[in-house]
């Protein structure tokens, strides 16, 4: 950047001399505006591209960028207000006129003139036409108090009693909330990750003093009510012929102990739109005490079908000819995990080994992005034709390394990892319904893991299980395009007005339609 020029304010007259200083600041404070969106820019690069964008998780990634752009606003917003307003050119408004829905309640606020009388005396103006501009306003959550009155009647000429219609049917019967206030505490603490006594302390703002154990009963209530509709929901889900699984960890606080201890959310998914299978995703949390592969098992009881997991030693026991509660199950192994072992390894020693077997990686990704979205058949006529072969070769180059690369390194337990995958990682070249990864489950279990930073724990097990409870069907209802608010509250109120156990798919998320 060139040096600025000095200028000798004493040279200019007097009555010029105000204007120019003016502007030499307003100089001095553009350049400074520029040289910080310069060094913005340049963060946010290095947060997308840099060789630490892999390491950082994708709310890390997502908070980097919140704060970045934050910041950059409000540097061009500064950038604007310095700006003389004659002649200058405003950054364009970024405005989303297409995504404010149609049945949003609109209020309408007609700014009228204070005179209609024409100025040259000519009488009242007509209406020739209108602007009309939208601006999303946002109300507090807004609470009320139903009441519900039930008149009392009897005859006077007789004494044959009182007609009263019978009280509604509540889910906690005599209680305070209502469903919706119930399916709103679910959300704020499984969806929005806001814990109880968070909750507790925003009710109390608006004047409703509840305590975080009173929505903790709300919450138990809940969860045992909705537990046949999860248990449903997992039925359906293991009675396809493909699924994904993965496992995360919880936090479970340890009375004992006054310690936290390591729980599991062990996650069942399925997600075919891919190729476009007719069956709705869905996904199951059930909460484990620990990682042992006997969990897994017990959970696949009934499933038969080929299930894309990661290379987790655990789920091996899930092929042997010993497995409990089916036939050996058939496993599609992960290539994002291979891949991310080669990166590992490339990030800290850029290891050209490790940077060959990445770019193969690649290539098999180029042609999965080829066919993203086609039926099960072309997919698996392209992969045999043009995914097979670069496979085989990856297979030949992955033994030639192991040959070369010493068995104990960094380098050589990686490939090893693959070595060991091997046969599993080819599943997805003989049946076009599998994944080349199992990245579907992985963004299922992502909110998992921001209500895990958010909650810090769960109290105990049983709070594990309710928390997988209710997980599983906000984030089934999420990936079905279905508000959770809306259809926990509508199955709320169905179960507390009796639905019948014969018709509980009707309660499934993918089944919920909301009322107009």
């Amino acid at each position: 950047m060139p040096s600025t020029v000095a200028i000798d304010l004493s040279a200019i007259p007097a009555d010029q001399r105000d204007a120019v200083a003016a502007l030499l600041r307003e100089r001095d404070a553009l350049k400074e505006i520029n040289k910080r969106l310069e060094h913005l820019v340049a963060e946010l690069n290095h947060a997308v591209h840099g060789k630490r964008s892999e390491k950082l998780s994708e709310d890390e990634r997502q908070l980097a960028f919140e704060d970045l752009e934050t910041v950059i606003a409000e540097v061009e917003e500064g950038q604007d207000t310095l700006i003389p307003s004659e002649g200058k050119t405003r950054r364009p408004a970024r405005r989303n006129r297409g995504n404010l829905p149609k049945d949003l309640p609109r209020i309408e606020r007609v700014i009228e003139p204070d005179n209609l009388q024409c100025p040259c005396g000519c009488g009242e103006m007509h209406k020739i036409g209108e602007d009309r501009t939208e601006r999303l306003d946002i109300v507090p959550a807004q609470l009320r108090v139903i009441v519900t009155v039930r008149p009392k009647y009897a005859c006077r000429a007789c004494t044959d009693g009182v007609t009263q219609m019978p009280a509604p049917a509540h889910l906690i019967e005599g209680g305070l909330p209502t469903e919706g206030a119930i399916a709103h505490v679910l959300v704020s603490k499984y969806a929005d990750h806001l814990p109880l006594h968070r909750q507790s302390q925003i009710l109390a703002r608006s004047g409703i003093g509840i305590h975080r154990s009173t929505l903790a009963d709300w919450v138990g209530t809940a969860a045992f009510h909705l537990a046949p509709v999860v248990d449903r929901l997992a039925e359906h889900l293991k009675a396809s012929t493909k699924l994904f699984m993965d496992e995360t960890t919880v936090p479970v606080l340890d009375p004992g102990r006054g310690k936290t201890k390591t729980g599991y959310l062990w996650a069942l998914a399925r997600d075919d739109r891919a190729w476009g299978g007719d069956d709705p995703p869905g996904v199951v949390f059930f909460y484990a005490p620990d990682r042992r592969g006997e969990n897994a098992e017990k959970i696949l009881r009934g499933f038969d079908g080929v299930l894309q997991l990661d290379g987790y030693q655990g789920y091996n026991c899930l092929t042997r000819p010993s497995r409990k509660g089916g036939e050996p199950i058939r496993v599609a192994h992960c290539w994002a995990h291979a891949r991310r072992k080669l990166k590992e390894v490339f990030d800290r020693d850029g290891s050209e080994i490790a940077a060959e077997g990445l770019r193969r990686i690649a290539e098999f990704y180029r042609v999965e992005a080829d066919i993203r979205g086609t039926a099960p058949g072309q997919r698996l006529s392209a992969r045999q034709a043009r995914t097979a072969p670069l496979v085989t070769a990856f297979g030949q180059w992955l033994q030639d390394q192991r040959l070369r690369v010493s068995a104990k390194s960094r380098l050589g337990e990686k490939l090893a990892y693959i070595h060991r995958h091997w046969d599993g990682l080819q599943t997805f070249l003989h049946d076009g319904r599998v994944e080349i990864d199992s990245n579907s489950v992985e963004n299922l279990i992502r909110p998992i893991a921001l209500n895990r930073k958010n909650a810090l724990f769960a109290g105990h097990d049983e709070g594990g299980r309710t928390w997988g409870r209710i997980a599983s069907l906000i984030e089934t209802a999420k990936i079905n395009n279905v508000e959770p608010f809306a259809y926990l509250k509508a199955t709320l109120e169905a179960i507390a007005a009796g639905h019948p156990n014969s018709r509980i798919d009707e309660l499934l998320p993918w089944n919920f339609t909301p009322s107009s």
